[in-house]
């Protein structure tokens, strides 16, 4: 495969709004030895592609993304366990808001046909971080109350669900605005609250008790409220800012209460510890495979219109995984 050949994809040319995503020529990337090149059917849209698209550092243009669906068209060299016309989910090098993409072997997991587009395309992202934020980093254990910010989100929807099938006794949910608890609930959340005032409704469903597991994306004053229903023993798991704002943890809230907070991100364990995304995968997938966690959609536009779709996530009304679509 030359050099010249090239592909569309959604480039990022400034930071900033959603103007700034423009659908153009790129050249199509080149498969290493361990690595294979996928023909994207879909991808979906995350959080962190908006928060890229605002960022400050790094090369411009590119091309936002984190995840994709589709066959492989090409395979390295040192490639074992894939070949052409294979079905597949990845978490590719570069972005996915594109015709091609390249991944690395051991971040790319077949898919089997029984999986309809829309999933494959919906799962990678909210599945494997679900995965990782109640079984691997908060060890939540059967029984226990799990409190889920931002519960009507493409994580959160995903969460409510994880939660259950690990075995959590009460699962609770937050969300921004009342028209949003349907999605909630009908995730599995089995009470589904106000993110601005939550704190002592928590405690009462709990008996004073508080949550065992708490999942923050928002930070900020959800940060600092929900260390106020924080269970003894309990573990509160940072794992986004959506808010871009900063909360604050005093010490004297921890040590006497045997209380943890913990940090995550998907992207650097993708990055530091791709190890770690190969073992949880069999997890992952058979629950998917299995009909287990029913992954919610929102909205689904053509890539060409990327723009438009990350201004209906950025619009706080969408709920679900958002997606895009190659025609």
């Amino acid at each position: 495969m030359g050099k010249a050949e090239t592909m569309k994809a959604i480039l990022v040319t400034e930071y900033g709004g959603p103007e700034h995503m423009q659908w153009g020529d790129v050249p199509r990337p080149e498969v290493g030895p361990n690595q294979v090149l996928i023909k994207v059917e879909a991808t979906s849209v995350n959080f962190a592609d908006i928060k890229a698209r605002y960022g400050k550092k790094g090369a411009l243009p590119f091309i936002p993304g984190l995840d994709a669906t589709g066959r492989i068209q090409e395979v390295g060299e040192a490639v074992e366990q894939f070949h052409p016309g294979q079905r597949v989910i990845c978490f590719p090098k570069m972005g996915s808001y594109a015709e091609y993409v390249v991944a690395d072997e051991n971040l790319t997991f077949a898919l089997p046909e029984s999986i309809d587009l829309m999933t494959a395309a919906a799962f990678p992202v909210v599945s494997f971080t679900s995965y990782f934020l109640l079984a691997k980093v908060a060890r939540l254990a059967p029984g226990e109350t799990v409190l889920i910010h931002a519960a009507a989100g493409g994580i959160g929807t995903t969460a409510l669900q994880m939660a259950k099938q690990l075995g959590a006794g009460k699962v609770i949910g937050t969300v921004g605005h009342p028209d949003k608890q349907e999605r909630a609930y009908d995730s599995g959340a089995d009470y589904v609250l106000d993110y601005k005032t939550f704190a002592n409704e928590v405690n009462a469903i709990t008996d004073g008790q508080g949550a065992d597991v708490i999942l923050d994306s928002i930070a900020g004053e959800v940060t600092e409220q929900s260390l106020a229903c924080l269970a003894f023993y309990g573990r509160l798991v940072h794992f986004g800012n959506s808010s871009s704002a900063i909360g604050h943890i005093k010490t004297n809230q921890l040590h006497s209460s045997c209380r943890s907070v913990l940090g995550f991100s998907f992207g650097t364990t993708r990055q530091k510890r791709p190890e770690w995304v190969q073992e949880v995968a069999p997890n992952v997938l058979e629950l998917i495979v299995n009909g287990k966690i029913d992954i919610k959609i929102g909205k689904h536009f053509p890539l060409q219109e990327a723009a438009e779709a990350h201004k209906w996530v950025e619009s706080r009304q969408s709920t679900g995984k958002v997606i895009l679509t190659l025609e």
